[in-house]
């Protein structure tokens, strides 16, 4: 680990310090207010049956799958679902690192799988086969979010158009698409195969978690140790100077968005096989906690420089914090406001370091 790594430890040693503070403080609240609740239900007694609709309910063959699990596997699968959102918290480093930004990496993680959901609906009844119908479906969705990536890298690398403007255009597109296949309305009922990448267990460990652990390392090996992943950091720290020294910053700048929507698209299968489900308004608050993860995690604003392990360092302390909450049934809208309020600060602290050095 490398001695920038270190300089850039504080905001995580931050984080996790504010972490512990607050959960403590409302550890303390909710248990003031739980004695309070306790003392009332003594004075409450409510002797209604239980209502026979939700007796014969059948049940949910996922939850029963969990229930059949035993503790430590329990505890696994759930760790590794709530790392599902993970995904999209690493995908933002890439092209920050580069000096861009994907603001379209959740609406191209919806594309992929409502049209994951639509094939498979389609392929599955004339096939006749979960599996083969799974891969195509599969296969559609990646495919899909990848001519995104496409458009966008030729945009912003080839065309010149700004990044920011460039995703910004494609999310718009991308989501209202998703909005026009779908109606606005809620598709499901996926087959086994693709419920298992977001609930299955593989050697004890959960499957969304082996997934992330994948990407990360995947990524993290591109970025340091490929002719791409210098040459992304070069177009980072001076696009004129890359350009000078032979490099193909259009070309560069076309992986970068072609590998950030294959990541997408990932994320978006992750989220699609938790839920059982696809919408087009899946996800809308992450892409905030992605660009708080890489600020976090050490990754320059500015471009030049960025680390996958300082990100995933960040997701960890991001986690723990977004568990604790939960936990004490803090209201989710708080939480939202939070990591804007600590994006807020670590940028700001960031500029004044910058200055003074």
């Amino acid at each position: 680990m490398s001695f920038s790594i270190y300089r850039n430890l504080w905001k995580i040693y931050l984080l996790f310090a504010l972490t512990l503070f607050l959960i403590k403080f409302l550890q303390i609240t909710e248990e003031a207010h739980h004695k309070v609740y306790v003392k009332e239900s003594h004075l409450i007694h409510n002797d209604r049956d239980p209502d026979p609709a939700a007796v014969n309910q059948p049940a949910n063959p996922i939850r029963v799958e969990f229930a059949n699990l035993n503790q430590n596997d329990r505890v696994n699968v759930a760790i590794g679902q709530r790392f599902a959102e993970i995904s999209f918290w690493n995908l933002i480093g890439l092209t920050v690192a580069s000096g861009g930004i994907n603001l379209a990496v959740v609406g191209t993680a919806n594309l992929t799988a409502i049209i994951t959901v639509l094939v498979v609906h389609a392929v599955i009844p004339a096939l006749g086969n979960d599996w083969v119908g799974a891969a195509f479906g599969l296969g559609a969705g990646f495919a899909a979010s990848l001519l995104v990536g496409l458009l966008s890298g030729v945009l912003v690398g080839y065309i010149g158009v700004s990044s920011i403007l460039t995703t910004l255009g494609t999310m718009t597109l991308v989501n209202g698409a998703c909005i026009v296949i779908t109606g606005g309305s809620t598709i499901s009922r996926l087959p086994a195969p693709i419920l298992a990448i977001g609930n299955g267990v593989l050697f004890g460990i959960p499957v969304p978690l082996l997934v992330f652990l994948l990407c990360a390392a995947g990524q993290s090996l591109i970025l340091s140790r490929t002719v791409f992943g210098f040459s992304l950091y070069m177009l980072g720290t001076n696009s004129e100077a890359t350009r000078y020294a032979g490099i193909n910053n259009p070309k560069t700048l076309l992986g970068v968005y072609f590998l950030s929507s294959f990541l997408a698209s990932i994320g978006g299968v992750i989220m699609m096989a938790r839920f059982n489900s696809a919408k087009a308004d899946y996800g809308q608050s992450y892409l905030l906690v992605t660009i708080l993860a890489a600020v976090l995690g050490g990754t320059s604003a500015s471009g030049g420089y960025g680390k996958v392990v300082g990100v995933v360092f960040a997701i960890v302390m991001l986690q723990m914090l977004a568990s604790g909450l939960n936990l004490l049934g803090v209201d989710p809208f708080f939480a939202i406001a939070m990591w804007g309020a600590i994006l807020l600060v670590v940028m700001t602290l960031n500029h004044f370091l910058r200055r003074r050095a």
